[in-house]
């Protein structure tokens, strides 16, 4: 928060009575601000005088400025969105950030699940690795076209938590492989489920999570 006062020469309160001060602008760059301090600003003011006494005589103009505004209003262009705190302003465009606005005529209705941006379909669930992985050569030797064209990290292996177990899902990003030959997805074989082999699902129960790697 600013907590400024009203002087151009101002003492803080710091176990130094460290001095708030103008200074020229060719002293700026190196110096020392612990070297202002009550005790040694008395001193440089009697030396070296006022470096603000001038501001006065040097009054700007805000006339450009509101032209600008005047210009950009015309023009249909609103103020950027204000601080959250503050309230609604007229013409004020959405506070939301352009990742998260809304696609003009989008739809209202949202998926229960996440929908993935990249062509990934799943190939297989096991309870063991070797399984699932079992699984994704025998999808490899059904669509060798496609296979071919797969980079190294177009595979994904999951290692998911279950209950009291991990299980494996092997995922593949058809991202390299041209829409008109991908193939269609087909049902996980293996297709290990490991809540209906644990028995039925416990109300409040999380969903699992993931850690991916290629």
């Amino acid at each position: 928060k600013d907590r400024t006062v009203a002087s151009a020469w101002s003492v803080r309160p710091t176990s130094d009575a460290r001095v708030s001060m103008p200074l020229e602008w060719d002293e700026v760059a190196g110096c020392d601000p612990a070297a202002f301090t009550l005790a040694t600003a008395p001193a440089r003011f009697a030396q070296r005088g006022d470096a603000s006494a001038g501001i006065d005589a040097a009054a700007g103009s805000l006339d450009t400025l509101l032209e600008l505004s005047a210009s950009q209003e015309a023009a249909g262009l609103g103020d950027a969105p204000w601080p959250p705190h503050y309230k609604k302003q007229h013409d004020e465009p959405l506070r939301v950030a352009p990742s998260r606005r809304k696609a003009s005529g989008a739809s209202d209705k949202r998926p229960g699940r996440r929908q993935s941006t990249q062509a990934l379909i799943t190939v297989a669930r096991a309870a063991h690795k070797e399984d699932a992985l079992g699984g994704l050569e025998r999808w490899k030797v059904r669509h060798p076209a496609a296979a071919a064209r797969l980079h190294v990290d177009d595979i994904l292996v999951d290692s998911m938590r279950g209950r009291s177990t991990t299980w494996t899902r092997v995922r593949i990003n058809l991202r390299h492989v041209p829409e008109a030959e991908r193939p269609l997805e087909e049902p996980p074989a293996p297709d290990y489920d490991p809540w209906r082999a644990s028995g039925p699902s416990r109300p409040g129960s999380r969903a699992p999570k993931t850690r991916s790697s290629s």
